[in-house]
């Protein structure tokens, strides 16, 4: 893999993965608002760790950094790639449980924030609702979180892989 990138600048690979994040915004916008898949509690979460991992992304294209700044944002990167496949594994497994056993609907997240302290709606969150047990839009058998936990380990693989390489 390194031999296909090895005159390219680490700005343009921290620039790629800053796009793909944007691309994968942009389709769950799509879905949300042209194909009607309103997000679970676990999704938005999901989703503001893609936003989380888009900023490092995103300032490293700007910033350029050497070999050390580069292990930095690697490490947050990753961090952050790990934080989102632990809640996309646990949104995966609140879909696969049998009807009987997946948890109740809750409170929705706009009255969970307005009203509980944040300590509570991040357990919550955390703790999935029946609407995450919903299975919505797949594509190739395959479903919103199943996806979003292969972009995580894509993109925290990316992030390692610029930070090992040497600089163009």
């Amino acid at each position: 893999m390194q031999q296909c990138c090895v005159n390219i600048a680490n700005r343009w690979l921290y620039l790629a993965g800053a796009l793909v994040i944007a691309g994968l915004f942009g389709a769950a916008l799509y879905l949300q608002h042209m194909l009607h898949q309103d997000p679970c509690p676990l999704c938005m979460v999901q989703r503001f760790i893609f936003i989380a991992m888009l900023v490092p992304f995103a300032i490293a294209a700007l910033h350029n950094p050497k070999r050390t700044g580069a292990r930095v944002y690697a490490a947050l990167i990753t961090l952050f790639a790990l934080c989102g496949a632990g809640v996309a594994g646990r949104h995966i497994w609140i879909q696969h449980l049998p009807k009987d056993e997946a948890p109740a609907c809750g409170p929705g997240l706009n009255y969970m924030l307005e009203n509980f302290p944040m300590s509570e709606v991040l357990q919550e969150l955390m703790h999935g609702s029946g609407e995450c047990a919903a299975k919505g839009w797949t594509f190739l058998t395959l479903g919103i979180p199943e996806w979003s936990l292969i972009w995580y380990v894509l993109l925290g693989a990316w992030a390692v892989m610029i930070a090992l390489r040497k600089p163009a």
